[in-house]
């Protein structure tokens, strides 16, 4: 089964629009870019029709490909003054400190949730947001099942191996130095977002298998994700590349937003 994850996000965005409507003030998000790629532009550009469409301001900062740290942090905590919510959209060049860049962020300030784990009351990271919203609506239990997060990224695989844990699955995160194709045909729930086109194929899992696939990449000037297609013959459930877990996510931040601003 393909989650159809427009029809949820819609519905998130919906409600965001109600709960932002009798507000006198439109809520304001920053996002800081550096050399956007081909898929973080198209992300930027979705995201900015979203917030428009229930009422936030959504105003991208874009700063020039040799930025360094010390520039993108002083970016931050200026935009944080002038925010309701301040995105750092991720990647940005080898020569900036990515993780002082993240703690320069404010709790009450992200939306992001990069604290997600970390900090008491933080807000859920999108993509565990989407993960979570998913799982609720299509009943997928995550106690006791064999659980593999591929990559250990700050964006995906990090907040989903802390969420997947704190639902009581037994996780194993596979990377380039470990990575087994025993274990990920093994697996029950698989998370991936790494952005390899179609690493995953249908002979790497097993039959009735979930998957989260949260990974966007360019292949021929088409946005896919980690995972072929032809999976989708195996599995009970899976988020497609497009329509699956970026739409979601798009809403869920906009709802995070709302969050801190009622705080």
């Amino acid at each position: 089964m393909l989650v159809d994850g427009k029809t949820i996000a819609k519905e998130i965005l919906d409600q965001v629009a109600r709960d932002v409507a009798p507000s006198s003030t439109a809520p304001r998000l920053t996002a800081i870019t550096c050399a956007p790629n081909f898929e973080t532009q198209k992300y930027l550009e979705m995201k900015k029709q979203k917030a428009s469409a229930v009422g936030i301001n959504l105003n991208v900062v874009e700063l020039p490909a040799d930025v360094s740290t010390e520039e993108v942090i002083k970016c931050v905590e200026r935009v944080a003054e002038e925010s309701d919510g301040v995105v750092v959209q991720l990647p940005f060049p080898a020569q900036v400190n990515r993780d002082m860049v993240l703690e320069a962020i404010p709790p009450e300030k992200d939306p992001d949730g990069f604290k997600y784990g970390q900090v008491e009351g933080a807000c859920l990271s999108p993509v565990v947001g989407a993960i979570d919203e998913i799982s609720n609506r299509y009943n997928v239990i995550w106690s006791d099942k064999r659980v593999v997060i591929i990559g250990e990224g700050r964006l995906v695989g990090i907040p989903s191996a802390h969420y997947a844990q704190t639902k009581g699955g037994i996780v194993d995160v596979l990377t380039k130095e470990n990575f087994s194709k025993a274990k990920l045909s093994d697996a029950d729930i698989i998370v991936t977002g790494i952005g390899q086109p179609h690493l995953i194929g249908e002979d790497l899992v097993k039959e009735g298998v979930i998957i989260f696939d949260a990974g966007t990449s360019e292949d021929g000037g088409v946005l896919v994700g980690d995972v072929s297609p032809e999976v989708g013959n195996k599995a009970s459930l899976l988020t497609p590349v497009p329509g699956g877990i970026g739409p979601i996510t798009i809403a869920y931040l906009l709802r995070n937003l709302v969050s801190l601003v009622r705080q």
